[in-house]
């Protein structure tokens, strides 16, 4: 179908300026990321991946993975934000290895940080599966 295919380069362009922006972050203004920066690289990384041959092979039923993928990364993402901007549970949580997880490199407007970023695409990615029919 024609809308699949734009959803899934959607899809596939967003997880990939999700990508490059977190490269951008700890390659270009070396930003050391922390334990659950990690997390969500592991979780949106592959999301590039998976769209792109979802993309090339017409195969509606990528949007399953990219669904449980991106589900996840909206806990983890939620979870590290949380962690930042809610005083007592970061103060609270078990300590990261090397950098602290409550470390907001960037907060533009007084909110925006780096997981909510990364948690703002995952919810576009998740909204953006169900917009992909099954053959």
């Amino acid at each position: 179908m024609k809308s699949n295919k734009l959803y899934m380069q959607m899809i596939f362009i967003v997880s990939l300026i999700a990508m490059l922006g977190s490269l951008y972050f700890s390659e270009i203004r070396l930003y050391e990321p922390c334990e659950m920066c990690w997390y969500q690289r592991i979780l949106m990384y592959p999301l590039v991946l998976l769209s792109f041959i979802g993309l090339i092979k017409n195969d509606a039923n990528v949007r399953l993975y990219v669904r449980a993928m991106s589900g996840i990364g909206i806990l983890v993402s939620t979870y590290h934000y949380a962690l930042q901007k809610i005083p007592a549970l970061g103060e609270s949580a078990n300590a990261c290895m090397g950098v602290s997880c409550t470390v907001q490199y960037i907060n533009w407007a007084g909110f925006i940080t780096i997981p909510l970023l990364a948690l703002t695409a995952f919810i576009i990615i998740f909204i953006l599966s169900f917009f992909i029919k099954k053959d």
